[in-house]
């Protein structure tokens, strides 16, 4: 095989004698490559944020220079310590900020970069069909789920580190360079920052050293490549541990014993080469196999990979090259084929993301064989180009079309039920995205099915409980939020939702328990934390109240504007309670500043001010509260009794007052005594006397016949001014 391949199946694209018109043709090709992958990755250009994205990408707390630092010195402070990807996703949110086009560009161009480097290094090793099997590698619809979300930053900057460093090592183990060996080291270990399943990369080249030689050298090709082993085996080895401690790759899912942990390996073994060549029906999230140690057939799996690879090296003498192929194949699945615990195996033991790097080395086989088979049978070159071309714009279309099923997040959950109706975390994750966009019926109904499939959900029974709190079914809901903190003690949501239900139906005592083991399990939980301020607030409890919201302040400094103006806005409610008016009039401007149109936020800074007599700035946030929102009697009348009543005569307009006051009576059904009182003083502002006194007594009757003391005397001393022809004026304090 070695000297067919030195001798046969090369062309002008892969001639690696230095001449321009190869170089010209490189470059034609890699700009082709590029070009058609971005073609084909189109509808996924503008795809949405999905399932874990926002995870993965620069939360708000690490967008500063010190957040930087923390994504390289702090692991946990990510989802997963891949450092210098991180770093990308930190520089793209500088550059970009929340738009999701240029992510997906980039990520395609990183892509198609690993595919030309995937050429270069075939063509180095003087392999047929380089160009063909890089353009399969680009245009593979195996690949769509690393290229098209987001998150899969980690697989495409990782294959163009690793198929650099593969690069630069095969140049040094002819150069013997010590520049050349740095460079690629160098590059490696970027390359495990990026993403540690690239970890085998040693491994890899001594499998690629045996079959140019037969023979391995300890010196040339093993000493060399001690660092390179030592390096891997630990990044493996941190990630694994890191799986473990901070992203939950431990309990029962994972509970397997070598002999499962084998069948797993053989089946998804199978399942990864049958969809390299037949890529039909691919499911972002595949059923999850019952595994068990009793079912002879399990078994079948595993034998049948031994027996293929016995019978690859029992074909060694004829060719090397199939069995090196699979073994480079195999060896870069390894992370991923259950022997390590990863995380995604709680939903399924087989992905297609990864075998991103796994698929280039029988992609390259079946490519050079395509071309030596051409060459064997003196096919001609329009024949073979013509076979190729077809199969690649067949391979572009299964691209094309699969990348519409990452366009959104709901796009994705229906086409993975449509293809695997029973994957519970699709009937959650559709469930909750259909409650956040206001569908609660059809949200409870695909919530419904995830706990029929997985009843030891807590997530799914929490959001169901959501779901069905929104329908008013309260009842119930508590009953799904008590399951889901029994079967995950140590999880907040729960807690958070349970007290926040209670508080809304005045259960205050049961409200603080749940409310205050949220904030134990989960201190940064800015929601728990805001609900305990209101539920110490309704209990009286002001001074703990403020505490709970300064914490929900600092925690909500990294959410959205109008969650941190809501939480300035509770912290400024209970400073004024307290007697704080002054630090309660700064949050309610820091409130303002983040959302200028919160009425609510303008009416009570205008009553902070009018208790500090600052008339004119009280009279102007009125104004504002009610223009943004006219049909509230409440900021109507707040406005009308500042205009009426006022000590300043020049800010006092009787007559406008006496509008705003009739709109409130009107809006208010014309039988609030506290609106009717306002409007009384409008009347006797502009010298209507005889109806300030009609409406006054009114409004007395009215104080009275609900007990409101404090009202009824306020009313008697303002008649009493009506019956005299004066008007009431508030007295400066």
């Amino acid at each position: 095989m070695k000297s067919v391949i030195k001798n046969k199946g090369q062309d002008h694209l892969e001639n690696t004698r230095p001449n321009g018109r190869s170089s010209r043709n490189q470059i034609l090709f890699a700009i082709g490559l590029i070009l058609l992958t971005l073609v084909s990755y189109g509808p996924g250009w503008n795809g949405k944020l999905i399932w874990d994205d926002d995870a993965h990408l620069t939360r708000a707390e690490l967008r500063s220079l010190g957040g930087l630092e923390r994504i390289w010195l702090e692991p946990g402070a990510t989802q997963q310590y891949y450092p210098l990807v991180h770093t990308v996703f930190w520089i793209e949110h500088r550059l970009f900020g929340e738009a999701t086009l240029p992510y997906h560009l980039f990520n395609i161009f990183l892509h198609a970069l690993g595919a030309w480097l995937l050429f270069k290094v075939l063509v180095q090793l003087k392999i047929p069909g380089a160009w063909l099997a890089a353009a399969i590698f680009a245009l593979h619809p195996i690949q769509v789920e690393s290229v098209a979300w987001i998150s899969e930053l980690k697989n495409t900057l990782s294959g163009v580190f690793f198929f650099s460093a593969l690069f630069f090592y095969l140049r040094f183990d002819q150069s013997r360079s010590r520049a050349g060996y740095l460079l690629a080291l160098t590059l490696f270990i970027l390359g495990l920052l990026c993403k540690t399943t690239i970890a085998p990369l040693p491994a890899v080249l001594l499998v690629i050293f045996w079959w140019q030689r037969t023979k391995l050298s300890p010196k040339r090709d093993l000493l060399p490549l001690v660092p390179f082993f030592v390096i891997g085996i630990g990044a493996g080895l941190f990630t694994a541990w890191m799986e473990h401690r901070f992203i939950g790759a431990q309990g029962q899912a994972f509970h397997f014993g070598l002999i499962e942990r084998c069948l797993i390996a053989g089946r998804a073994f199978w399942f990864y080469l049958f969809k390299l060549f037949w890529p039909a029906n691919l499911i972002f999230i595949y059923p999850r196999w019952e595994v068990s140690r009793s079912l002879w057939w399990q078994y079948l799996f595993p034998i049948a990979a031994l027996l293929f690879f016995a019978a690859l090296f029992a074909l060694r003498n004829r060719s090397r090259a199939p069995l090196a192929a699979c073994l480079i194949f195999a060896g870069l699945l390894f992370p991923a084929l259950g022997f390590i615990n990863v995380y995604p195996f709680i939903y399924s033991f087989v992905a297609d993301h990864f075998q991103y790097l796994a698929s280039a080395p029988v992609i390259s086989l079946a490519a050079a064989g395509f071309i030596l088979l051409c060459d064997r049978f003196h096919l001609h070159s329009t024949v073979r180009y013509a076979t190729a071309l077809t199969l690649l714009v067949f391979l572009a279309s299964l691209t094309w079309l699969q990348a519409h099923t990452y366009s959104d997040v709901e796009t994705l959950w229906r086409v993975t039920l449509s293809r695997n109706p029973n994957c519970w975390l699709a009937h959650n994750n559709l469930g909750a995205k259909l409650l956040v966009s206001g569908n609660s019926k059809e949200s409870i109904v695909h919530l419904r099915k995830a706990l029929e499939i997985n009843p030891l959900s807590a997530e799914a029974h929490n959001d169901l409980g959501d779901a069905l709190s929104q329908e008013g079914e309260s009842n119930e809901a508590v009953a799904h939020y008590l399951r889901a903190i029994e079967i995950k003690s140590a999880y907040a949501a729960p807690h958070t939702n349970l007290g926040e239900l209670f508080l809304r139906a005045g259960r205050m005592d049961e409200s603080l328990v749940q409310l205050e083991e949220a904030v134990k399990i989960d201190p940064h939980d800015a929601n728990a934390q805001n609900n305990l301020g209101n539920t110490l607030l309704q209990m009286g409890k002001v001074s703990e109240a403020i505490r709970h919201y300064e914490a929900t302040v600092d925690l909500r400094i990294y959410q959205s504007k109008f969650e941190q103006a809501k939480a300035h806005y509770n912290l400024a409610n209970a400073l004024a309670q307290h007697g704080e008016s002054d630090e309660a009039i700064a949050h309610y401007r820091k409130t303002l500043e983040l959302q200028p149109n919160y009425a609510d936020a303008h009416n009570n800074l205008a009553r902070a001010f009018a208790a500090k007599n600052e008339v004119a700035q009280a009279i102007a946030h009125y104004q504002k509260a009610s223009e943004i929102a006219p049909n509230s009697a409440l900021f109507q009348n707040n406005l009308a009794w500042q205009l009426a009543t006022c000590p300043d005569s020049a800010l006092r307009d009787g007559a406008r007052a006496a509008v705003l006051a009739e709109k409130a009576s009107k809006l208010a059904g014309g039988q609030d005594p506290v609106i009717l009182n306002t409007l009384a003083a409008a009347y006797a502002e502009t010298g209507r006397f005889p109806e300030a006194l009609e409406v006054a007594r009114h409004a007395l009757q009215l104080g009275e016949s609900v007990g409101d003391t404090g009202l009824v005397e306020a009313l008697r001393h303002e008649i009493s001014l009506y019956e005299a022809n004066m008007p009431y004026h508030r007295v400066s304090n």
